[in-house]
């Protein structure tokens, strides 16, 4: 790490995570391990929140809504797309933000426990997570949701899925969410861009590993969908506005700083952060490391505007 000057809070996060070795190389060792490390820096749930499980077009997910009365018009709501590389991570593994979100906010959260690969590539999790938006639009009333004021988040994998159901609703002639917060997004960048080679062997997440994720994402060679990899999409225009988060130290920074630039050249609107000294997957060291919560501070900023809360 000494050729990445991480500061000493999230220097220990990334000692940390880094102490979780796999049980094996198998995508079920590959799973168990994070997992454990998720649960390690998963907090106990604040207070005032309900949480329950259910499907939505058959897809599983977790409903947090605070228990207080809904407003006169309907819940605001975040439907949360979590990380993992679309080959790991679920329900529990993001819990950590997935709950503190609703309580922060005062506002319904849905996360998505979307089908991974390989066993399911590329296109079953974004299917998932267009459905349960598109089930969630529908069945505003039932879930006693406004559905003009839904925002829709998530982080690595999670950025690169919310960004694609933003095309695809756009596509559809459907409405958007009132944002879409893309926290250190895979988009599809290729190898040419900047941080490919400048953090290729940077903590937690290099460049091999992006490779690796992708293939097993896209098994099948060719130039991939734009709803497989949003970058590839050769029109932005009439997408939701947008907060974008990278961190500094990550082989995909530049994904989301040329999707930021590519949005703000169609005319949407980008609350851009660059995210100095920070790793992807840093979001686990909330209240570890200074750097990171400013990182929540702006992303709850930005959720709060879009959803006038």
């Amino acid at each position: 790490m000494s050729d990445y000057p991480l500061s000493p809070e999230l220097g220990a996060f990334v000692a940390k995570t880094l102490g979780f070795s796999y049980p094996d190389t198998s995508i079920r060792g590959l799973r168990a391990g994070y997992s454990a490390m998720c649960r390690a820096f998963t907090p106990p749930r604040p207070a005032g929140i309900n949480i329950s499980e259910h499907l939505i077009d058959q897809v599983p997910v977790r409903h947090y809504r605070p228990v207080s009365q809904p407003p006169a018009t309907g819940w605001p709501c975040v439907l949360y797309l979590h990380g993992g590389g679309w080959v790991v991570g679920d329900l529990d593994s993001h819990d950590f933000i997935t709950a503190e979100l609703a309580s922060l906010l005062n506002a319904v959260v849905i996360a998505v426990d979307y089908r991974l690969a390989p066993e399911h590539p590329y296109p079953a999790a974004f299917e998932d997570c267009l459905a349960v938006w598109r089930g969630l639009q529908a069945g505003a009333a039932t879930w006693q949701l406004n559905p003009r004021r839904m925002a829709i988040a998530g982080d690595s994998a999670g950025g690169n899925l919310a960004a694609a159901v933003c095309l695809a609703l756009r596509d559809a002639g459907q409405a958007q969410p009132r944002l879409q917060a893309l926290i250190y997004p895979g988009l599809g960048g290729d190898d040419r861009l900047p941080s490919r080679t400048e953090c290729a062997d940077a903590p937690l997440l290099n460049a091999r590993d992006v490779h690796c994720y992708q293939a097993l994402y896209l098994p099948t060679p060719g130039k991939p969908s734009a709803y497989a990899m949003p970058l590839q999409a050769t029109d932005l225009h009439g997408l939701a506005p947008a907060f974008i988060a990278v961190a500094q130290f990550d082989p995909l920074r530049d994904d989301g700083v040329h999707y930021t630039g590519r949005l703000q050249a169609a005319g949407v609107a980008v609350d851009f952060h660059p995210g100095h000294g920070l790793v992807h997957g840093c979001l686990r060291a909330r209240r570890m490391a200074p750097e990171v919560d400013l990182l929540y501070e702006k992303l709850l900023a930005a959720l709060r505007r879009s959803l006038n809360l």
